[in-house]
């Protein structure tokens, strides 16, 4: 995914989760794609629970639950890698 920069100027979860829905990509998007998505949200909240201290706890969990999603696909596409090799 490029690299807008965008997500990286927020300073509050508010404004977090408005800047990472601008960037969300089609439901029907590459796993990959989506990857990579939950990575750099998982980031933003992690960099954003830092920052907006009255929000520290819901940030951490969103950066948490963020970096879950892409640890899943990540491991779906092992999964979908490892059983093409064997076919």
């Amino acid at each position: 995914m490029a690299d807008t920069g965008g997500p990286r100027e927020v300073r509050t979860l508010m404004q977090a989760h408005e800047a990472l829905s601008s960037i969300r990509p089609p439901d029907d998007a590459a796993p990959q794609v989506w990857r990579d998505y939950y990575r750099r949200s998982a980031a933003t909240y992690a960099r954003v629970a830092e920052i907006d201290r009255g929000h520290h706890h819901e940030a951490l969990y969103w950066a948490g639950r963020e970096s879950r999603k892409a640890d899943e696909i990540t491991a779906q596409l092992i999964v979908s890698a490892s059983a093409a090799t064997r076919q």
